[in-house]
């Protein structure tokens, strides 16, 4: 079971909602994730404006539970609004922090982010910062008291998959909440890679959004994760330098 706060999930696969080309596609690639979080845009969802359908109209949200992000903001003060603006219309207490701090790359901003992860623990907010693979960023944020960290593999949409497997693993290594693997992914190979690592899930939008089949995709990326958790789980043989023979020598009869 993933356990984050005050939440318990049996699927470790978390997905966005962005980009699909219409809800119909949204609503089959969601079914066949596997997923119970969902996570989207609150400044990109207009819940004043009843006469345009979106996804929370869609989808039976007694299944999932939502986890708003603060994507757009650029300031401390901008990701709490958000998630202020999120709580009060009733979506939920849980929020993913994203204050992004260059319009290149959309890698997150650490001292930003750092800030507005304190001031929403102090509004009793469950806290999920988005960051780069900074070792020592997760570690100051779960000191800080957050509820999970979740380092990109690489860049939003990059489709890279990890770049940097050791910094993922000393932050897995060292992590006393959840590490969920967010951004940059690609491949069911890219899925599985993060849980053999030992990440407790991983976060998908455009690896499944931007394919030619968003619910197969999705599927794939289902079975990726729970392979490679399986994988974590059974403990994988080591890296050797050289063969070692399959079958076993001793009592082999010499000619």
């Amino acid at each position: 079971m993933l356990r984050i706060g005050n939440y318990t999930f049996e699927s470790r696969l978390l997905l966005g909602t962005g980009k699909f080309s219409d809800l119909e596609v949204q609503s089959q690639a969601v079914e066949a994730s596997g997923t119970e979080v969902l996570t989207f845009a609150v400044r990109r969802l207009n819940l004043e404006d009843r006469n345009k359908q979106h996804f929370l109209d869609t989808l039976d949200l007694k299944r999932y539970t939502l986890l708003p992000n603060t994507a757009g903001a650029s300031t401390a003060e901008e990701a709490v609004r958000i998630a202020e603006l999120a709580r009060a219309s009733g979506l939920c207490d849980m929020i993913k922090v994203e204050v992004i701090g260059d319009g290149i790359t959309l890698l997150p901003d650490p001292i930003e982010t750092y800030k507005a992860c304190e001031i929403l623990l102090e509004k009793g907010f469950t806290v999920l910062p988005y960051i780069s693979d900074d070792v020592i960023l997760a570690k100051r944020l779960q000191l800080l008291g957050v509820h999970a960290v979740m380092p990109g593999a690489s860049p939003i949409g990059a489709g890279r998959g990890i770049i940097n497997p050791y910094n993922l693993e000393i932050i897995i290594e060292q992590a006393v909440v959840p590490v969920i693997v967010d951004a940059g992914l690609r491949a069911p190979k890219d899925a599985a890679h993060a849980m053999e690592l030992g990440a407790d899930g991983v976060l998908l939008n455009t690896a499944v959004s931007g394919s030619g089949d968003p619910a197969k995709m999705a599927k794939a990326m289902r079975m990726g994760v729970e392979a490679g958790r399986l994988a974590y789980e059974a403990g994988m043989i080591p890296v050797k330098r050289y063969a070692a023979a399959s079958s076993p020598v001793e009592g082999m009869v010499h000619t």
